[in-house]
């Protein structure tokens, strides 16, 4: 059917003012003083400062999570202000970088008078362990340490460097490269009356082997043997007795229900006691280069005699943290 003309003169006029409203109402959403577009919606424990301004603030200062977003909040997002606040409360770490878990590094060598010398120097991560500056100041510890006497790690750091202490060279270089850096440990072994010598496997695993008799060589290529194959102790007189009885009472106990002799028993658990020494003491395995005789043939075939080794390998016995930034945020979410 058709509308006459003065009907749909009446229909155009309703759907315009009806356009007019809906607009009027659109914009007077839009100005309103409590306004939110709809994408701006966030977490209500979270959406006075950003997550980013808050782990900002806990890695420059090392303090707690919540500590940081309320100073944070106190500050209007201004993370240098809320650091300095956190100072003066004392809940920022005085040498945040000293706190922080040093578990890679490299280990360095170096010989004097004698004397052969490892030292394991760590930072944080495997970047800097490949840094050209890092390696020349572990190489500069090596050096020190050969030339000092003991092993004291404290020495070390205090011996004369460059017109300074090794520990002002340290120091000069935390803040160059941003790191925790540290010299852990010493190993030393050698003397006038004995012959060492030294292998380093990839920076990360360090041995030291001393003998009578024999050349630095010789030992290099024992604690190549000693680097690959980790053994235990050196010699079967190196073995504590209380782990010599602790390991013949596990294997007397595992062929105890056997049914056999007692005679049969003691000699069934000797060879296997023997067995167990062979596997643990370094003299006793097989030279792993040619693996045709033992280490302690290959000793005896060049006029020397083992005295001791030392294995060192970077971060051992450092427990790594592992920070789950997202898990600590979830949690402070749910707690607020």
């Amino acid at each position: 059917c058709s509308l006459s003309p003065i009907t749909f003169h009446q229909f155009i006029m309703k759907l315009a003012f009806a356009l007019a409203l809906a607009l009027t109402a659109t914009m007077a959403s839009a100005f309103a003083p409590n306004a939110m577009p709809v994408t701006a919606r966030q977490s209500t424990s979270l959406s006075a400062v950003a997550i980013a301004q808050i782990k900002e603030l806990r890695e420059a200062t090392g303090a707690g999570m919540m500590d940081c977003k309320k100073v944070l909040i106190e500050f209007d997002g201004d993370v240098e202000a809320a650091a300095d606040e956190l100072r003066k409360k004392g809940l920022a770490k005085a040498d945040k970088k000293a706190s922080r878990i040093a578990a890679e590094g490299k280990i360095a060598m170096a010989n004097a008078d004698g004397k052969t010398v490892l030292v394991e120097v760590n930072c944080e991560t495997d970047f800097v362990a490949k840094d050209d500056s890092f390696a020349n100041f572990a190489n500069q510890a090596a050096e020190a340490a050969a030339s000092m006497d003991g092993e004291d790690v404290e020495a070390l750091m205090a011996s004369s460097v460059d017109g300074g202490s090794l520990e002002d060279v340290r120091a000069a270089l935390v803040s160059k490269i941003g790191e925790n850096i540290q010299v852990r440990r010493v190993a030393a072994r050698g003397g006038s009356d004995t012959t060492t010598g030294a292998y380093v496997h990839m920076q990360r695993i360090g041995v030291l082997v001393e003998i009578e008799g024999g050349t630095p060589e010789l030992c290099t290529d024992v604690a190549m043997h000693v680097a690959a194959m980790n053994p235990a102790y050196a010699t079967k007189e190196d073995v504590p007795a209380d782990d010599v009885e602790k390991e013949r009472a596990i294997l007397t106990a595992q062929v105890a229900d056997s049914g056999k002799p007692e005679e049969i028993i003691q000699k069934m658990v000797e060879g296997r006691l023997n067995k167990f020494l062979s596997e643990n003491c370094l003299v006793s395995q097989q030279y792993v280069k040619t693996n045709d005789r033992t280490v302690g043939k290959l000793l005896e075939e060049n006029g020397a005699k083992m005295i001791g080794f030392t294995r060192i390998a970077v971060g051992e016995g450092i427990e790594k943290k592992e920070d789950d930034f997202a898990a600590e945020v979830a949690a402070m979410a749910a707690g607020n």
